[in-house]
């Protein structure tokens, strides 16, 4: 089991960034929670409606609007579990998140190739996928691996699962599927990692996969997303919130108000997690970063990202959550 160096503690051994006081994240999450109960989130999955209304949020199924009541974010965020392992194949690529602890997983999920062999720039295959998930099995800087590319090769109603089969045949790391196509593409996915652990307790007890969503900014959570989000939830398995927002596009040009309307984004799917079953284990993800008018991209190797990974570290810290967020 690996338990990685706690960046930022107060001995301070290594690097670290503080980008908010205490007061500032009190004033940003005060400002969420105003956004949530006055404006809302979009939700446009009927199976998350009726939980989060049964749960205590407003629906408004005219305009998909729910409004999330103060005390049900505050409750959702206590009941979220601080620590939780992504277990691997092998039990020696186990991986603690808490805290400030760090580890590493590749990016994905990428489109595009270049052929290492012809130097072709073409599609990529469920053959690079399986081949992207044994380079990182090499790699020992890499803890965790997430779907690094999309196989699309595969039939459209598959692919996800196609993906699946190709990346856990070829590391005993912990997978992060960030493909999924919907609910049944989850349940695909989760029988495939019961069948290799034992069962659904087994995979319970130790998760070796695990899932990432995104919203849709500003302030939008669609069906596919809440699909995943419920079936992960149901099998206590965890699950990453992850918004992509772009400032000055999708969210406000401001870090303070870009970090407003994603923390909005990301809570309401934590609170759909824990409204579907209280303790579902998640992460606060974020590959959030700025608008670059000249070539009409979300530059995701931009200083901008960086300072807003940062804010979102903090912030995730400041709610005692798991956090995952994009590097530069």
């Amino acid at each position: 089991m690996k338990r990685g160096f706690q960046a930022g503690l107060d001995e301070r051994r290594g690097f670290s960034l503080t980008m908010f006081s205490t007061d500032e994240l009190e004033e940003i999450h005060s400002a969420t929670l105003e956004v949530m109960e006055t404006i809302g989130i979009q939700v446009f999955c009927d199976e998350a409606m009726d939980i989060l209304d049964g749960a205590g949020a407003e629906v408004d199924r005219n305009t998909n609007t729910v409004r999330f009541p103060q005390w049900m974010v505050e409750d959702a965020i206590r009941s979220a579990p601080k620590k939780i392992m992504l277990a691997g194949r092998d039990p020696k690529h186990d991986m603690i998140m808490e805290g400030r602890r760090v580890g590493f997983t590749n990016f994905g999920a990428g489109v595009m190739i270049v052929d290492p062999y012809t130097g072709e720039l073409r599609e990529t295959t469920k053959r690079d996928v399986g081949l992207t998930a044994l380079v990182c099995d090499a790699v020992d800087t890499v803890d965790v691996y997430s779907s690094a590319v999309v196989a699309r090769d595969m039939p459209e109603t598959s692919v996800d699962l196609h993906e699946a089969e190709a990346f856990l045949s070829n590391t005993t790391k912990h997978c992060q599927h960030i493909d999924l196509t919907g609910g049944a593409g989850a349940r695909g996915f989760l029988e495939m990692a019961a069948a290799i652990v034992g069962g659904y307790e087994e995979l319970r007890r130790r998760p070796v996969v695990s899932a990432l969503v995104c919203p849709v900014s500003p302030l939008q959570l669609h069906t596919n997303t809440c699909e995943v989000i419920i079936e992960f939830a149901k099998a206590g398995v965890p699950v990453n919130v992850l918004s992509m927002a772009m400032s000055g596009a999708s969210s406000p040009i401001t870090l303070a108000g870009t970090l407003v309307t994603h923390n909005a984004e990301v809570l309401a799917g934590i609170v759909l997690a824990q409204a579907t079953r209280k303790g579902a284990p998640i992460m606060y993800g974020s590959s959030t970063t700025t608008f670059d008018l000249t070539y009409v991209t979300a530059p995701v190797g931009a200083p901008e990202l960086g300072m807003i990974s940062a804010g979102v570290a903090e912030l995730s810290n400041f709610y005692r959550l798991p956090s995952y967020v994009a590097g530069t």
